[in-house]
């Protein structure tokens, strides 16, 4: 996985957010209209700059103020304590499934509960793991860890050196930030290197090229506009980082410079790369040769680094590719052979299909693929008339995923999930079928809910699919409290898994779950994200309004009753959703989210994204943005529905700014607003899971009360 998938992962939010209701009175203790309130549009000063400093006490002050005002009103709702003791119950449930990542013979897990909020990273044997046991080997307490050190330690992973997997770079964040500290770990010892490889707070990245080399690239030792890495060194062991050789520099309007290393089983040799990110979606690949220099390879820009086999570099296509007399077309999956300077089909998606990931083992890939938003996963392997394929073998419908492969055994473990069906974990061995091992407790009563994709038709006539949720006789009573989620971005598919709080928190409820998948998202490849780049992405908000439209026309939901909800990018649907169609929602959850689309490149990792919202630099490009802000487009006078934001201090890459301010310029028309801001928590507004179980109990609280619902199912009226 390249640097830029993981980012364009990484801005997801999942699909637990906020929201409250619509055309609800002045909230208590809410500052009255600024008559004399600057008007901020595209063209003024913005008189709410003080809110873009993230820890200025003035700032902090009307935080604090806004959170015990809201707080007060959410929690002091009969129904918040029993959603939050449902939310913490589920959350820290000891029948979760141990998440697990197979290498070395082991398997690895982080663990969190009630007695060990920040969690325990911890492994035991494959063989004990498949039968059940719950023997672990705790290899680091990370609560202990930030009690003897005085730290507000969240543990964001760990990169081990192969083939033995016994050193480690852990990566340590204060709060859940981005940036975080890198420290060598020994898991023989249990202990921290001393004088091992460490890096201070930044937004790194490290590859292991052996025992005495990495590659490394940190934003302390200088930084693109986004904020990332626009260096990369070669760091021997025992050298100072400073005098570490440069080996590759990029340009500061990068989006970042990333190393990468794969780990050849066979030859037992580590080959080292870098991707110069030029774009968000363009990126230059480059692979180290053996006399130390840096090849670029003939990728084209839009492609993923998608896996490993047999000396070649498997790529997935985010744009047609001409190579060597052959064309490969978008979305495909194309296997390059340095050595031969070759390339070769592996699989190519039919226009229903999308591409989600590639997995390596010993002799083959793994294709996890989307049809119709149905996964499925496909086995390739390579011979001498090309690549043999071949299904394994999972329900049908669904939610699949590899959840981790051993490349060395090809032991594999696999989810399956529906909105009905709790996650559950196949384990497969190297020669077999998957055998189910593990699986998720039933977290809701799913008697008699039943889940049906429907098909809306938005503004240019494109056809959206979208999943309802709901018990059959609340969808069969009428009209019913509805929550449609979104996000549309970033070539992310938002797809319909199981989720036990919004289950017990919604459905059991009595309230409809809607998971729209609009244009934007991943769901049909490469295309359907390109549809909506930059000056285009008005047929995104289109498409959300059509689910939203094709949802009251079929009686569903009403206008009344429908609210929306979405974080990251879905925070930025929100607010244009909030804006342009405020005739549409009655409650509005905006988490984590972009708002001021004329000033968000030159906030923290905002730089990054021009490549798909476009630059408030570029004149066309700004002309659209002007039209989509919702910082700017806010008006005065208008009727908006009572909007919930949230967001986080210690989020480093949205900044907390975007939310605060919009909030601000609420306060100052004298409309009313709801708005709770974690002191830490990083982008997923939740540094443990007391504290996402808090965020869900606020969500689910601000819905049921903005739309109706009532706190043991039903509705309580307008």
């Amino acid at each position: 996985m390249t640097a830029k998938t993981k980012l364009r992962a990484a801005f997801l939010l999942g699909t637990a957010a906020l929201s409250l209701s619509a055309h609800a009175a002045q909230l208590p203790g809410m500052a009255q209209k600024d008559e004399t309130m600057q008007s901020t549009n595209a063209a003024s000063e913005d008189p709410y700059l003080w809110l873009e400093e993230v820890e200025g006490e003035r700032a902090l002050d009307w935080v604090r103020e806004q959170n015990a005002r809201s707080l007060e009103e959410l929690q002091g709702n009969p129904r918040y304590e029993a959603l939050l003791e449902e939310a913490r119950a589920i959350l820290t449930s000891e029948e979760r499934i141990p998440a697990a990542s197979l290498r070395g013979g082991y398997a690895y897990n982080f663990w969190q509960d009630q007695d060990h909020v920040r969690g325990l990273w911890r492994r035991m044997p494959v063989s004990d793991y498949v039968e059940g046991s719950d023997d672990w080997d705790v290899i680091l307490d990370i609560d202990a860890l930030a009690e003897k050190e005085g730290e507000n330690w969240v543990y964001e992973g760990a990169s081990c050196l192969e083939p033995d997997y016994e050193r480690c770079i852990l990566t340590l964040s204060r709060g859940g930030s981005d940036a975080a500290v890198r420290r060598e770990f020994d898991i023989a010892s249990r202990e921290f290197v001393e004088g091992g490889y460490r890096l201070e707070e930044a937004k790194a990245s490290l590859a292991w090229l052996g025992e005495t080399e990495m590659l490394v690239g940190t934003s302390t030792d200088g930084a693109t506009d986004s904020g990332y890495p626009v260096k990369t060194r070669l760091w021997t062991r025992g050298t100072p980082f400073e005098e570490a050789e440069v080996l590759f520099e990029g340009e500061t309007s990068d989006v970042g410079v990333w190393p990468f290393s794969i780990y050849d089983h066979k030859s037992g040799e580590h080959v080292g790369g870098i991707v110069r990110a030029v774009t968000f979606y363009d990126s230059e690949h480059h692979l180290r040769m053996e006399d130390g220099s840096f090849e670029k390879l003939p990728f084209p820009s839009k492609v993923d680094l998608a896996g490993y086999l047999d000396g070649k570099i498997i790529v997935s296509l985010n744009e047609d590719w001409d190579f060597g007399g052959q064309s490969f077309p978008i979305g495909s999956v194309v296997a390059y052979d340095p050595q031969a300077e070759a390339a070769q089909l592996v699989f190519s998606p039919s226009d229903s299909q999308a591409v989600q990931s590639v997995s390596s083992g010993p002799d083959a890939i793994y294709v996890s693929l989307l049809d119709d938003i149905n996964g499925r996963i496909l086995r390739f392997a390579p011979g001498d008339d090309g690549w043999s394929s071949e299904p394994v073998a999972l329900p049908d419908n669904g939610v699949v995923n590899v959840a981790s492969i051993d490349e060395v055994t090809g032991e594999m473990l696999l989810y399956h999930e529906d909105p009905v069906t709790p996650e559950t974990l196949y384990y497969k061995a190297a020669d077999a079928e998957p055998e189910p091992i593990k699986r998720t407790p039933d977290f809701f009563d799913t008697q008699g809910v039943t889940v049906t994709q429907y098909k809306a038709t938005s503004s240019d006539g494109t056809q959206i699919p979208y999943t309802v949720i709901a018990k059959k006789d609340v969808l069969e009573g009428g009209p019913a409290p509805t929550i449609q989620y979104g996000y549309g971005g970033f070539q992310v598919p938002i797809l319909p898994g199981y989720s036990g709080t919004t289950g017990k928190l919604w459905v059991e409820n009595d309230g409809v779950y809607v998971i729209a998948n609009i244009r934007g998202g991943g769901e049909y490849g490469p295309s359907w994200h390109q549809a909506g780049l930059k000056g285009e992405r008005q047929k995104i908000y289109d498409d959300f309004y059509a689910v939203s439209e094709d949802l009251i026309d079929r009686g569903i939901t009403t206008s009344e009753q429908l609210g929306i909800l979405g974080g990251s990018n879905g925070g930025l649907l929100m607010g244009v959703s909030m804006t342009q169609r405020p005739d549409l929602y009655q409650a509005i959850g905006i988490g984590v989210p972009l708002l001021d689309m004329l000033r968000y490149h030159k906030l923290l990792a905002g730089a990054s994204w021009v490549g798909e919202y476009g630059s408030p630099d570029v004149p066309e490009e700004r002309a659209f943005l002007e039209t989509i802000s919702p910082y700017q487009n806010l008006e005065e006078d208008e009727d908006y529905p009572r909007p919930f934001f949230f967001t986080s201090t210690k989020d480093d890459r949205v900044h907390p700014g975007h939310a605060r301010k919009m909030a601000r310029k609420m306060q100052g028309y004298g409309q009313p607003f709801l708005y709770y801001e974690n002191i830490e928590g990083g982008h997923g507004a939740a540094a443990n899971l007391e504290q996402t179980a808090k965020r869900l109990a606020l969500q689910y609280t601000y819905f049921a009360n903005a739309l109706g619902l009532e706190a043991d199912g039903g509705t309580t009226g307008d």
